[in-house]
C-alpha cells in the first residue's frame, strides 16, 4: 500500500526553526554551529554540563523550571536551573572528595529519579565520564558493562544493589565507591549514602578546563556477535545535540518537552537530558511505568508542547484506540498544548504516522540515528512534507549515501573502496561521512571493531535503506536481517508493516526460514489484538492480506502466532532470537532481551530507545 504524502501546506502554530530545508543545508557549517554555544568562561574549553545548566543558571532563565518530576503517586516536584546548578555542583564536589577526577568513569544504575539528573550533570561538570546503564538489566549484563567501562564509581539504589550488584561485587575490581540513592546504605557493607555526602558538599564548583575532544559519555550497544561495545562520545557532541534538537525536534526556549526514553539508553541521555536542557526548556520526567491513561494525563496536565517517544509505545497507544467510532481515551484529555510529535528507536510503520494525525491531530515525525552517531542524523522536519514510512532526509551538516552491497548484505569493499549508488530506489547499506560533532570516537578497548565500522572515508551503519528520487530515505532492515528468497531481497520491516495494517495484528516479527528450493521463505510471527483468535481461518486471512499488499514474491509463506514475541529492552522485536528458536540454534547474547520479571513486566515493549 502506498501512503499519501502528508502535506505541510498550512501555517504552523509556532514558526519552525528550519523553514527552508535546501537553503539551510546549503549554508550550514558545523564550525558556525559551534558559535551557538557559550563555551567555558575564560576560553577554558567546552563542557556539556556548562551548556546544559550553568549558563542558564547565570542568566535570566535561572528561575525557569528545568525538571518537572512526576512521581509514581502523581506528585510533581519542580527543579529550576538555579537549583539544578547547585545540586550538580555538590555532586561534582562529592566526586572530587572521593578522588574521582578527569576521565574517571562513573556508572549509573538508576531509574528516572531526580537524583539521576544531578549525578549525570555533576559527573560531566567534574570532567569525569558518565556511563548510564538501564536499571532493568540483570546482574550479568550489569557486571559485564561495569567491568568493560573500567568504572570507579557506581551510583544506584539499595534495592538495585541487592538484586543486581551485591552477588557479583567481587568481579567489579575497578569499582572503588558505591553510592546509594535514597535509604538503605547503612545496611549494605561497602556502600555510602549519596545524601550524606551531598549534605556535606559545597554548592559551588568551578568546572575544570575541558577540551571538546575529552571523553564525556560511554554508551554500550550490543553487536550481533561478541561482548557489548562501549561507544565513546566527547564533549564536542554538545554541538550536535543542540543543533539536532533545534532542527529535528523543533525545540523553542519556552517549550515543555517530554522524552519518554529511559536515560539508561542513548536516546534518554541525549534527548531526555542533554539536548533539551541545552535549549533551556522544561523537561518532564516521569518516574512511573507505561500506562496509556497516565501518559495522556501527563501530556495534558503538564501542557507538553514537544513529545519524543518510540514506535512501540505509539503502537501500544494505538491498541487502546478503537479503529472505528470516537477515540475515547485520547479525546478525553486536553492535548491542545501539543504541537510536535517525533519518534525514534525502531522503524515507524506508516499506520502510526497517520494515526497520530487522525487521533492526536499531529502526524508523527520519524527520525533515525544510532548509539554510534550520538545524535539524530535523518529526520522528518516540522515544516516539511511527511512521506509515511520514510526516515526522512539528512540533517543539515550530515552527508549520507547508499553503498552497493556485497554477497553478505553489507557494503561491498573492494581494495579498500566502496561504491556509492547514485540511482534512486536502489537498496544498499546506509553510510555517513564522518565529521559531525557527536560521532563516536571508537569502541572502548576494541580497535578491531572500531576499524570494521569504517571504510573508504565512510561510517558503515549496518542498516539497509533506499533513497527515493527526491532524497527521502526508507529503512529496509539490518544487513543481517534481510531475507533472500528466490532471488528477491526482502526487508522484514516492509513485511511487518504490511501485516500490522490488518486489524487483527498487534505486532509482528519476520525472519527467513531456510528452504531447499527458494533458499529462504518468509515466515512471520504474529501477536494478535484482543478479540481475535489464533485459528487457521485467521492465518489464511493474514496470508491472503499480505499477498494482496506485498505480492507473492515478498509476502510471508508461513505465519505462526505468538503472543509473547521476544523484545530488546528498547522495545524492538528481536528477530535474531526468533530465527535462533525457529532453527534450533544457540540464542547467543540475550542481555538486551526485555526483562519480564514481575517488577519490570509493566515496562516491556515501551519507549527505551536506539
Amino acid at each position: 500500500m502506498r501512503w499519501e504524502t502528508i502535506r505541510k501546506d498550512t501555517p504552523l502554530r509556532v514558526a519552525p526553526n528550519l523553514r527552508d530545508y535546501d537553503q539551510e543545508c546549503a549554508g550550514f557549517a558545523w564550525t558556525r554551529a559551534r558559535g551557538r554555544l557559550q563555551g567555558l568562561p575564560g576560553g577554558r574549553g567546552l563542557n556539556i554540563a556548562h551548556e546544559a545548566v550553568d549558563r542558564h543558571a547565570a542568566s535570566d532563565r535561572a528561575t525557569r523550571v528545568a525538571l518537572r518530576c512526576v512521581g509514581r503517586d502523581d506528585s510533581v516536584t519542580c527543579v529550576t536551573y538555579e537549583e539544578l546548578a547547585r545540586s550538580t555542583a555538590r555532586f561534582a564536589n562529592v566526586l572530587r572528595g572521593l578522588g574521582i577526577g578527569h576521565g574517571d568513569r562513573v556508572v549509573t544504575l538508576l531509574g528516572r529519579c531526580p537524583e539521576l539528573y544531578t549525578v549525570v550533570l555533576g559527573t560531566l561538570k567534574n570532567a569525569s565520564v558518565l556511563c548510564p546503564l538501564f536499571s532493568a538489566f540483570g546482574p550479568d549484563p550489569v557486571a559485564q558493562r561495569v567491568t568493560l567501562s573500567d568504572a570507579q564509581v557506581l551510583v544506584t539504589t539499595a534495592d538495585l544493589y541487592r538484586r543486581k550488584v551485591a552477588g557479583l561485587r567481587s568481579r567489579l575490581a575497578s569499582v572503588r565507591h558505591v553510592l546509594i540513592v535514597g535509604e538503605g546504605a547503612e545496611e549494605l557493607p561497602g556502600t555510602v549514602s549519596l545524601a550524606a555526602l551531598m549534605a556535606d558538599a559545597a554548592d559551588g564548583f568551578t568546572i575544570p578546563p575541558t577540551s571538546p575532544h575529552d571523553m564525556a559519555l560511554l554508551h554500550f550497544t550490543s553487536g550481533t556477535t561478541g561482548t557489548p561495545k562501549g561507544a565513546v562520545h566527547v564533549h564536542e557532541a554538545a554541538v550536535a545535540h543542540y543543533m539536532t534538537a533545534l532542527y529535528a525536534l523543533d525545540l523553542h526556549p519556552e517549550d515543555v518537552f517530554w522524552c519518554t526514553a529511559d536515560p539508561g539508553w542513548v536516546t534518554g541521555m541525549s534527548y531526555g537530558i542533554v539536548a533539551p536542557l541545552m535549549h533551556g526548556v522544561s523537561v518532564v520526567v516521569d518516574e512511573g511505568d507505561y500506562d496509556a491513561r497516565r501518559w495522556y494525563r501527563i501530556l495534558a496536565e503538564q501542557r507538553v508542547n514537544v513529545w519524543y517517544t518510540a514506535p512501540t509505545a505509539l503502537r501500544m497507544l494505538m491498541r487502546t484506540t478503537p479503529r472505528t467510532g470516537p477515540y475515547d481515551l485520547p479525546r478525553s484529555f486536553d492535548l491542545g498544548a501539543l504541537r510536535f510529535v517525533a519518534s525514534v528507536g525502531e522503524p515507524l510503520n506508516p499506520e502510526a504516522v497517520v494515526w497520530g494525525r487522525d487521533v492526536l491531530g499531529l502526524p508523527v515525525h520519524d527520525n533515525w540515528w544510532q548509539t554510534e552517531t550520538g545524535a539524530i542524523m535523518i529526520a522528518n522536519f516540522a515544516a516539511c512534507d511527511i512521506r509515511p514510512g520514510s526516515m526522512g532526509r539528512p540533517l543539515p551538516g550530515v552527508e549520507a549515501a547508499v553503498l552497493r552491497r556485497g554477497e553478505d548484505g553489507r557494503a561491498e569493499v573492494a581494495d579498500g573502496q566502496v561504491t556509492v549508488e547514485r540511482e534512486p530506489d536502489v537498496e544498499g547499506e546506509l553510510a555517513l561521512r564522518p565529521g559531525w560533532p557527536s560521532m563516536f570516537r571508537g569502541y572502548l578497548h576494541d580497535e578491531p571493531r572500531t576499524a570494521a565500522a569504517f571504510a573508504d572515508g565512510w561510517y558503515l551503519t549496518g542498516d539497509l535503506v533506499r533513497r527515493d528520487a527526491d532524497g527521502w530515505y526508507w529503512f529496509v532492515g539490518r544487513a543481517d536481517d534481510v531475507i533472500k528468497s528466490a532471488g528477491h531481497l526482502i526487508g522484514p520491516f516492509e513485511v511487518e508493516s504490511a501485516l500490522m495494517e490488518h486489524p487483527a495484528v498487534a505486532e509482528a516479527g519476520v525472519i527467513g526460514r531456510p528452504d531447499p528450493v527458494a533458499g529462504n521463505i518468509v515466515k512471520a510471527f504474529v501477536a494478535l489484538r484482543p478479540g481475535f483468535d489464533a485459528t487457521s481461518t485467521t492465518r489464511q486471512d493474514l496470508l491472503a492480506f499480505a499477498r494482496h499488499r506485498l505480492g507473492p514474491a515478498v509476502a510471508p509463506r508461513e505465519i505462526a502466532f505468538d503472543q509473547h514475541l521476544p523484545h530488546t529492552r528498547s522495545g524492538k522485536v528481536m528477530r535474531r532470537l526468533l530465527r535462533a528458536r525457529e532453527l534450533g540454534l544457540p540464542e547467543g547474547d540475550t542481555s538486551t532481551l526485555e526483562d519480564t520479571t514481575p517488577e519490570t513486566s509493566s515496562l516491556v515493549r515501551t519507549e527505551r530507545s536506539v
